[in-house]
């Protein structure tokens, strides 16, 4: 059964993955088709889509780190009000949902 995680652990988890390494993510490019078993020991968090290609070319796309320090700066902005936090979680969950589908668009 999952831990059920508290404000500060979903703030702690956005910081990692903003300021994260992908050098895993370029080794999963570079890796041999017949090493599959080393995918396991990759940290593919960074990592939000791969693709491989009839000729075996590998795409992989990685999160956006914009849309996260966005969202990180919404989440520990200093509240005006008391009970503002889920407004506020909201309002940052729509903005960087609306630059990333710009982004994508």
């Amino acid at each position: 059964m999952r831990k059920k995680l508290s404000g500060a652990d979903v703030i702690n988890r956005i910081g990692n993955l903003a300021f994260g390494k992908a050098n895993d993510a370029v080794k999963l490019v570079f890796l041999d088709p017949e090493s599959r078993e080393q995918i396991d020991k990759l940290d593919l968090s960074m990592v939000s889509e791969v693709k491989r290609g009839s000729n075996g070319l590998v795409e992989v796309k990685l999160i956006n780190r914009i849309a996260l320090l966005e969202l990180l700066a919404g989440l520990t902005a200093p509240q005006t009000q008391k009970g503002d936090e889920a407004e506020s979680f909201f309002t940052a969950m729509d903005r960087a949902a609306a630059r990333l589908n710009a982004i994508e668009a």
